[in-house]
């Protein structure tokens, strides 16, 4: 009966999702509301249009227990995991601390865009108002929209409609689990779950060892294989020119016992190869769950670190975990290459840096940093000025590495950068302990949106 009642409850929604007669499927645009003490704007209730206002007491932050009731409420009625809308509403806006417009004009508590809301948008307290201010309002509309995408068969593909971004479904999914697992109503409890970034950190040294074993195999045994592969030509050749028969026969033996050793080797360099590929493939997914072990513990998911750790710059450089790289790139709808990424993140609090990574060492308001005095939001380059990132605290920097890789978090005691470092840059005469991104998307502040009921 449960599982016809979740079947029955995705018809509904999906057969919304498809009509062109939906109550929201159109806004407008009418005058602006008046001020606390002024006048209210009047609309044609014949119009049956429903303002969309910030409901009073719905603007500040609530805490994870007092919204757990409302993701469970949601969660129950369209069939979505109550820990993914609360892994959503965190990633979003920190449960309500930042309900935008964001750069890109999305709005309220789980910030859909204007387009998005008149579509999915839902009056789900029963005061009149379908409001994306509203907790209520904009928890159950998330849902409903989730929902609508699917999510009660394939929460990761209803996650991804929601935000076309694999990092994004990634971190979700991976902050919804914290949750499942009693995360969120605690610092410990969280902080404890995701304290294996840095316990992380010698498994992955010890893989990146082996790896480099494996390479330094796999090299001298290919090397091998083409010496005894020459070899046995060269007995082939021999045995097919040489003028009589014992000398035929002696070369031919010779090219016998060459091809037999040549197969050895190429046997044991297929097995090399293959254990290359395992332990490459195992530093990757120690590199992720590092990766989101900082993420769940930093400033992007509301500070379990402490507050005033990281500076503007950080806070900005990791928002971009898990663009992809791209050479020359320099935004995160292109990719980033290492300059890129620094030029692109310094631009956000009005500082300019060349995309260039020798430019970035010598840039005038750029001064060098002894490795014991490193901030956050230092430069630190390598390879002779051929790399660079940018210093996050505890060891640690975001970059963006190479080509087929992501933005991520490295550590300058980790092999190749241990081995490459250059030194670092401090980047001064500008204030970078702020973040205040430019709107360049749709103002909410002057002209009220209204919807259909």
């Amino acid at each position: 009966m449960k599982r016809l009642t979740a079947l029955l409850g995705a018809a509904l929604v999906l057969g919304l999702a498809v009509s062109s007669t939906a109550a929201a499927d159109t806004f407008r645009v009418a005058g602006q509301h008046g001020t606390a003490g002024g006048a209210t704007t009047t609309f044609d209730s014949s119009s049956s249009v429903i303002p969309f206002t910030q409901s009073p007491g719905s603007a500040g932050p609530m805490s994870f227990a007092a919204l757990r009731s409302i993701w469970q409420a949601a969660g129950s009625a369209y069939g979505i995991p109550w820990e993914v809308l609360a892994a959503i509403n965190k990633v979003e806006t920190n449960f309500g601390q930042n309900l935008g417009p964001s750069s890109a004009g999305a709005v309220g508590w789980m910030q859909f865009m204007p387009s998005t809301w008149a579509r999915w948008g839902m009056d789900a307290n029963g005061d009149g108002i379908a409001d994306p201010n509203n907790p209520t309002d904009a928890i159950f509309s998330a849902a409903r929209y989730l929902a609508g995408c699917g999510g009660q068969f394939d929460i990761k593909r209803a996650v991804y409609c929601y935000n076309h971004s694999a990092s994004y479904v990634n971190d979700v999914l991976g902050l919804a689990a914290v949750y499942a697992q009693g995360g969120g109503d605690s610092f410990s409890s969280a902080a404890t779950l995701f304290s294996s970034g840095s316990a992380l950190k010698p498994q992955m040294t010890t893989v990146r060892n082996q790896i480099a074993s494996w390479k330094t195999q796999v090299a001298s045994a290919r090397a091998e294989a083409l010496r005894l592969g020459r070899a046995e030509r060269r007995s082939l050749r021999a045995a097919a020119t040489a003028r009589g028969l014992s000398g035929q026969l002696e070369a031919h033996k010779r090219a016998v016992l060459l091809g037999a050793r040549r197969h050895n080797v190429e046997a044991r360099l297929a097995k090399l190869r293959t254990r290359l590929s395992s332990s490459t493939a195992q530093l990757s997914q120690l590199q992720e769950e590092a990766t989101a072990g900082q993420l769940l513990s930093g400033p992007m998911y509301g500070g379990f670190a402490p507050a005033g750790q990281y500076g503007g710059v950080v806070s900005i450089a990791l928002q971009y975990l898990g663009i992809p790289y791209k050479w020359a790139g320099g935004s995160p709808d292109t990719g980033f290459d290492c300059s890129g990424l620094v030029q692109y993140v310094f631009g956000q609090l009005g500082v300019s840096l060349p995309h260039n990574t020798v430019a970035q060492w010598n840039s005038p308001n750029a001064v060098s940093v002894p490795r014991n005095q490193l901030q956050p939001g230092d430069l630190v380059f390598f390879n002779r000025l051929d790399h660079v990132g940018i210093y996050i605290g505890n060891g640690d920097f975001v970059d963006a590495p190479h080509t087929g890789a992501f933005v991520r978090i490295d550590s300058l005691s980790d092999g190749w950068y241990a081995a490459n470092y250059d030194g670092a840059k401090r980047v001064v005469g500008a204030s970078l302990d702020s973040f205040q991104p430019s709107s360049t998307g749709t103002a909410f502040s002057s002209d009220v949106v209204y919807f259909t009921h």
